[in-house]
This record gives C-alpha cells, structure tokens and sequence, in this order.
C-alpha cells in the first residue's frame, strides 16, 4: 500500500510528464579538435520536471550542457538542434540564452571569491538590470528562504565558505538570472554525504518554484532519487531513457552505476 507521500510524488511526476516542452535536444554532436565527445544526442526537459543524466566520468556529461548552453571551449565545435520554447537556439551565443531563460550552473562553481555572497548574487541578476528590468533583485528573498545560510552570510566573502555554502552560492546565483530551467554540473562535487543530500533536496523543492532543472551527476543513486526522468550517457551516446524510478530498478542500472548492493 502506498504511503501519502508516495502517492504525492507519483502524481508529481505523473503532472510534470504533461507538462509544456521547454527544450528539445536533438541530433547534438559536439568534437574537440578530431575527438568526437558527443554523439546525436537526444533529450526533451518540460516545464517544472528534474531531468537527470547520469554516466561514468568521460561520458560527455559537462560536454552536453555546455553544448545546450552554448558554452563550449574555443577548441570544441557543435553542431545539431536545441529548441527552446519550440524555438532553435543553437545559433545564439549565452547572453542570449540566458535572456531567454535557460541557466547553466558549472562543476567549477566560478564564483567571485573576494566579493560577497550578497555581491555574487546580484551579479547573477546583472543582464536583467542592464536591460532595464525595475525589479531586477525579485529573487533574492526566494534565494535566502531556499538557502538561509547565505542570508546569514550575505556579508560574507564568497571565498570564506564551506565547499556546500559555495555550491548554494553558485545555485543562487544562476537563480537571480530568473531561469525557467536551471542546469547543474556535478553539484555534489567533493561534498560530504549530508551535504549532498541537503542540496539534492533544494534541488527537489524548486519544482515548487516552477523552475525545471536539468541535472548531471555521477552520483546516480542520489540522482535518480530527485528526479523525474533519466538518460543514461555512455561514450557520448544517450544509451537508455525513462522514468527515474524504473532506471533506478533497472538490474543492468543498479550494476553499472548503483551497486550490487542496491539489490
């Protein structure tokens, strides 16, 4: 018999499942010089949905949101489509993206060291002041009641956190930009297990913001355990996809990425 939160989750994800399609990845190829990382990838993120993928390291997880963000290093090339709100994206550089809501939050955080943590966050907002937006700064309070360490911290230097302050600091930031879809890079990098577990939580209590997230995370097991929906990456193919609890009870999943112990 399912328990109420249980059934809360599935009807979660039941509603997510019909939602509106936000992006629409199809036939991605990205290539570093004659390396080919990333090979017709194919994926679909709907408003207000957790979108995970998961794969070994080397898999072309980064390679695969740079490419979404347009982010990729001058050595690197891409080619393929990225739809936005039904619209190809793929010719637009990441000002551009970012205007139109899409927010890319990267495994090395990036953050501005010597500067405040209420400093860094207002710099997430930058391209809405500079384009003349009056209320700018809207998600601030938003940000501090996900994250009330950083109101407490907001004078802070950013370089004076912990390694799990800094990774909310970078998610609140990209969360001042407004996004209608926040993708994150490996955000339980080098943190504790109960770090980890707290900021996969926030992640989950987003939904309740509207806001879709498109993650990438070697930590399967805690992946899947937040999201939605799931794509597994292998040497730059999309080789599986579906509903994360099926993933997560999927024998060939739990041997390669979630232990034998999870049997």
């Amino acid at each position: 018999m399912m328990n109420a939160e249980t059934m809360i989750a599935r009807s979660e994800v039941a509603a997510t499942a019909q939602a509106p399609v936000l992006l629409e990845v199809s036939g991605l190829q990205a290539r570093y010089g004659k390396v080919e990382a990333l090979h017709g990838a194919a994926l679909t993120v709907r408003a207000g949905q957790i979108v995970t993928v998961i794969g070994p390291n080397g898999a072309g997880k980064s390679t695969l949101l740079n490419a979404i963000m347009g982010a990729l290093p001058v050595n690197a090339a891409a080619n393929g489509r990225v739809a936005w709100l039904g619209h190809d994206v793929a010719s637009l550089d990441v000002e551009e993206r970012v205007a139109r809501g899409l927010s890319l939050v990267p495994e090395k955080r990036e953050l501005f060291a010597t500067m405040t943590v209420e400093d860094n966050l207002q710099l997430g907002a930058y391209k809405r002041r500079r384009n003349g937006e009056a209320n700018y700064m809207d998600q601030i309070d938003t940000v501090y009641d996900l994250f009330p360490r950083l109101l407490e911290r907001r004078k802070q230097a950013a370089g004076t956190l912990s390694g799990g302050e800094r990774q909310m600091l970078a998610v609140g930031r990209a969360l001042m930009a407004k996004p209608q879809l926040l993708m994150l890079d490996e955000p339980s990098l080098g943190l504790a297990p109960l770090i980890t577990k707290e900021i996969l939580g926030i992640i989950a209590k987003l939904r309740e913001t509207g806001v879709a997230t498109l993650l990438v995370e070697q930590n399967a097991r805690a992946a899947l355990q937040v999201a939605d929906y799931g794509y597994v990456l292998e040497m730059g193919e999309l080789v599986k996809e579906g509903a994360a609890d099926a993933l997560a009870a999927d024998p060939k999943i739990v041997e390669s990425y979630l232990g034998l112990a999870k049997r």
